[in-house]
């Protein structure tokens, strides 16, 4: 009796350090707790669902190296681990929680799943994290030769690369582009790496119930972007008198170039409107959603139909700057000379100021007097426009 006492104490101990987050103190009471970590609350909430929910990635990776359940589902409105990390909006609680086995298709009391709970709360990027989220050993299983194969279809240094490139939650073709390069193995095994993803697809199109058509869009997609790179790179003669040109920044190239509106994408529209039309699962909810959407009287740009495809639709929310290049959210670097527009890094400012140069140029030599009248009009639009939020 006394035992259980010294028990429960421990236990709510714990509980306690997780709501505090301090994490010495979880750490020292962890230590002296010797026994199973799934112990529950008054709720049915385990240690892990509430260090999840408070979105404490070392809190969540030290009860999951203690062998946590991660799919623990007697909270009293079944919500797993998951469901509290996608509501606490930490994508690397979600990761570590998907690495340890933890079902993305697992609902609550009111049938939800955790990418779901997170979109109704707006944690877009947790909602991108789960919807791209694949198993290491899908990618693993292509690296062993089966049947009668004397080579497997992936040598098994590409493993690793290849599951790295599918987990990425930004499918901007560009970015994509940009990964392929920086990830060593994937350009020059591109041919392979576009075979292994037509492979995926096709296996997720064929688990009956379980198939994800989402995911098996997304396989199709990438390898897309992959064949048009390394058909790119085969175009260009192998002459060492000829100057190579770098394979990205023709590709960048080809699609950020403004329509003659000077403005819309014209052509990365027709390629990407050219990536759904040859989707060979034609009779899926997926492809007609797409196709509905691209074909609809006044269409949005197809990046935009193709990216809430794959990482959910997003709320009006979003007053978030992204990369006039690759359209990574929140980048770190501004155009030294006008400041207007946004880039992850020097490559991206390179790739497009080739576009950018016009503008730029205008803009920085308009008179200073204008710009602070600019800069006025627009903070008090802002502000009228916060008014009428906070009054809605």
């Amino acid at each position: 009796m006394e035992q259980k006492s010294e028990d429960n104490s421990v236990e709510k101990t714990i509980f306690d350090a997780i709501a505090q987050g301090d994490l010495d103190l979880f750490k020292n009471i962890l230590a002296q707790h010797k026994s199973n970590v799934d112990f529950f609350d008054e709720n049915g909430m385990t240690a892990l669902q509430h260090a999840a929910y408070k979105g404490n990635k070392d809190m969540v990776q030290l009860l999951l190296d203690r062998g946590a359940d991660v799919n623990s589902g007697k909270h009293e409105y079944n919500y797993t681990a998951l469901h509290f990390g996608a509501l606490s909006g930490n994508s690397d609680v979600c990761k570590l929680l998907l690495d340890a086995g933890a079902q993305p298709t697992a609902t609550n009391s009111v049938g939800r799943t955790a990418s779901q709970m997170a979109a109704f709360v707006g944690n877009h990027h947790t909602v991108a994290t789960i919807n791209n989220f694949l198993p290491r050993a899908e990618v693993s299983y292509y690296s062993v030769p089966q049947g009668q194969q004397t080579e497997a279809y992936l040598p098994s240094f590409l493993v690793d690369p290849l599951h790295k490139f599918v987990l990425g939650v930004n499918i901007h073709p560009v970015r994509l582009a940009l990964n392929l390069q920086h990830i060593p193995g994937l350009l020059e095994n591109a041919d392979k790496i576009s075979k292994v993803l037509e492979m995926l697809c096709k296996k997720e199109m064929t688990r009956g119930s379980d198939t994800n058509e989402v995911m098996a869009f997304k396989y199709h997609y990438l390898s897309y972007i992959v064949r048009e790179i390394h058909n790119i790179r085969d175009k260009q003669k192998p002459s060492s008198e000829e100057k190579k040109h770098d394979i990205v920044e023709v590709f960048a190239k080809k699609l950020l170039k403004p329509g003659k509106d000077g403005v819309s994408l014209d052509l990365m529209d027709t390629f990407l409107k050219d990536c759904v039309r040859e989707f060979p699962y034609r009779e899926c909810t997926t492809f007609h959603q797409m196709v509905t959407s691209l074909t609809s009287k006044d269409p949005p740009p197809a990046l935009s139909v193709i990216n809430c495809t794959i990482n959910g639709q997003r709320g009006f929310v979003d007053a978030i700057p992204y990369c006039s290049t690759c359209g990574e959210e929140k980048p770190a670097k501004k155009c030294s000379k006008c400041k207007s527009v946004q880039y992850c890094d020097r490559e991206c400012q390179r790739l497009h100021w080739f576009i950018h140069k016009k503008a730029c140029n205008r803009e920085s030599s308009a008179p200073a007097t204008a710009s602070n009248a600019k800069t006025n009009i627009d903070a008090g639009e802002l502000s009228a426009e916060l008014k009428n939020l906070m009054a809605g």
